[in-house]
């Protein structure tokens, strides 16, 4: 039996940081006894705020806290936490008859006893002990699928030692009736005519969602979000997602690593956005909310909540049985203390995050910043460097060509054609290394426009990996670009378009078009394997498999990148799926068949069709390097951008 297409990768897998969980220590010379806390669990950030310096663990899956010294007493044995459940899924309108509203995801609650949590929501102050405290990361709720309508899922709770976080409310959608969103950390937004229900407990963990509209065209409420109620649709709208709240626990504002940017301040760490009513489209909450359908512009947000934020799903229509509304975004457990500066200095090195694997310190770099050796002495190191990958094309009536995935390059053998030497760093900032992560080139934004390639990532000026080559599209028609691997080839008859090429030793060449009455395309190549081929006139080429992380950064509770065959993890550089022909409900598939795998995103077939896949294409996954998904009429997914890793002995 062939395996079934998804074009949903949200479904079964919300975060590439998942399982994260033990093996970060903060050390002490030999015989004296640290000052501060000794903890292992999570991925590790330390950081200073005008002159205080505090270490994060950041847990996005389920672990452990294990404190294993409480210090000298110089300083508090307390810690501050941040508890996000995840976000509620949002329910999608039954079609046909005419529209009708669909609610959005309620956030997941929130517990915190940071500063920023304002009174009297606040936690009290949390004393530790020499013990493990154990930490659950829920995941998000999923949306609801095909044409019928309904609502969404719940959102899983989060935990820390006894603090539960309730999981976000689902969205309302109409069946045969309306639905009112479910009760939840933060409540889901309803159909029309139609209430919000209320949080699980208002003020503290949430906010309620809105009511959908009692006339035409009948708007679904947005959800809740984790600091303000989710507005009640007007006739000619969604109702907006509730906003988030901002909370500093992970690093300073500029971190990256967890919660959402808020492109007003342009600070990130924010969390908790209620997801957009759909009828047609509300505004995502700000804090990880998902936008609403039925076509994503699949830029910086999606259908689905952010992963790592707490942030509802958005709702849609359910033109076909493809469609799926956004599911909620995965939650996210941080717990901090204060530390000393020495303490802080222990490390070799500074730059990215960090986590401590068998005998190696791993930094992982999901945003451009610096690498810095503070050992006093010269370091080795090792490096992986993936660039962004491309965007997928879009094809105005036919298919259109997937996004090749970002180069890559490495100084670990057997992973890819081409070995780099290893790097030594000499110490001090002024030999410091700029790490630049590319971002993922994005998609076209209608037919007859191109797409972009990816952003370059590099490891210092000498170690640049290429960006994925763009999908094809149509008109005119047109071959796929290259890059670290090349774009998938768009479809159009008679004439048959070629796949872009790839730099040696960093990926594969895309796939190849033969033209035909569907005109099917081509998908992007990946880091493994070349793009596939559209074979005939009705079935789309597959993006090419990725490739697996090698084994020093495999940590089983620190993984990187995404699903890929055999249901194993740690996979990266995907190339992005073919779009599907004008009248075929074939459509490529991210990475590989049976996927979408390492990042890649799926293609999609034409919008507004009888076979249409009414949630557009899919983008490659953040920090990954796979290539967007290819069209048909609609706008190509994005790329997803790339990610550094280093490794030197502990």
């Amino acid at each position: 039996m062939a395996p079934i297409k998804t074009n949903n990768p949200y479904a079964s897998y919300f975060d590439f940081f998942s399982r994260t969980g033990k093996d970060a220590v903060s050390a002490a010379p030999p015989g004296v006894a640290p000052a501060g806390l000794t903890a292992t669990g999570g991925l590790i950030n330390d950081y200073e705020v005008s002159g205080t310096y505090y270490r994060a663990h950041i847990f996005t899956s389920s672990g452990a806290f294990a404190v294993t010294d409480v210090g000298t007493g110089a300083l508090p044995a307390n810690i501050e936490y941040l508890v996000m459940a995840g976000g509620g899924g949002a329910g999608i309108d039954s079609y046909p008859p005419s529209p009708r509203g669909s609610g959005g995801g309620g956030a997941g609650g929130i517990h915190s006893n940071h500063p920023d949590m304002p009174s009297p929501r606040r936690g009290a102050a949390f004393p530790v002990s020499v013990a493990p405290y154990p930490v659950v990361v829920g995941g998000g709720g999923a949306g609801k699928s095909g044409s019928s309508g309904g609502k969404g899922n719940n959102g899983v709770d989060s935990n820390f030692s006894t603090i539960t976080s309730t999981g976000g409310g689902a969205g309302g959608g109409h069946t045969s009736g309306m639905v009112n969103g479910n009760p939840g950390g933060s409540g889901g937004g309803a159909t029309n005519d139609q209430s919000g229900l209320s949080v699980v407990s208002p003020s503290n963990q949430g906010f309620a969602g809105g009511n959908g509209a009692t006339g035409g065209p009948y708007g679904g409420g947005g959800g809740g979000g984790a600091g303000g109620v989710g507005t009640n649709a007007p006739n000619s709208v969604g109702g907006n997602g509730g906003p988030g709240i901002q909370i500093k626990i992970a690093g300073p504002p500029t971190y990256t690593g967890t919660g959402a940017l808020n492109p007003g301040p342009g600070e990130y760490q924010w969390f908790g956005g209620g997801g957009a009513g759909y009828g047609p489209a509300g505004t995502a909450g700000v804090g990880g909310g998902g936008i609403s359908g039925p076509s994503p512009p699949n830029t910086t947000t999606s259908l689905s909540g952010q992963i790592r934020t707490g942030g509802g799903g958005g709702g849609t229509r359910g033109v076909s049985a493809h469609t799926i509304s956004g599911a909620g975004g995965s939650g996210v457990v941080v717990v901090r203390y204060e530390i000393t500066a020495s303490q802080s200095g222990n490390v070799k090195a500074t730059g990215g995050t960090f986590y401590y694997h068998n005998d190696k310190t791993i930094h992982v770099f999901t945003s451009t910043a610096d690498f810095t050796n503070v050992s006093g002495s010269p370091l080795t190191v090792d490096h992986l460097v993936i660039a962004g990958g491309g965007g997928g094309g879009s094809g105005g009536g036919s298919g259109a060509g997937g996004g090749g995935a970002g180069g890559v390059r490495t100084s670990i053998p057997g992973l890819m054609p081409a070995t780099d030497s290893q790097v030594t760093v000499a110490p001090g900032s002024s030999n410091k290394v700029t790490i630049t992560i590319g971002s993922g080139g994005a998609g076209s934004p209608s037919y007859s426009v191109a797409s972009t390639q990816g952003g370059s990532s590099s490891f210092g000026s000498p170690l640049p990996a290429t960006g994925g080559g763009r999908g094809g599209y149509y008109p005119p028609n047109s071959d796929g670009g290259p890059g670290g691997s090349g774009g998938g080839a768009a479809g159009y008859n008679p004439t048959s378009a070629n796949g872009g090429p790839a730099v040696s030793g960093q990926g594969n060449v895309g796939g190849s078009a033969p033209g035909g009455a569907n005109y099917s395309a081509g998908g992007g190549g990946g880091a493994g394997g070349v793009g596939g081929n559209a074979t005939n006139p009705s079935n789309s080429g597959d993006g090419g498999i990725g490739v697996r992380l090698p084994s020093m950064f495999r940590n089983p509770n620190s993984v990187l990148g995404t699903p890929g065959p055999g249901s194993t993890d740690f996979w990266v550089a995907g190339g992005g799926g073919g779009g599907g022909g004008e009248s075929t409900t074939d459509f490529g598939v991210g990475g590989g068949s049976g996927g979408p795998y390492a990042g890649g995103g799926n293609g999609a077939t034409r919008t507004g069709s009888p076979s249409a896949n009414a949630g557009g294409t899919f983008p490659g996954f953040v920090n990954t390097g796979g290539g967007g998904g290819g069209s048909n009429n609609s706008k190509g997914g994005d790329g997803g951008s790339g990610l550094v890793l280093i490794a030197y002995p502990t």
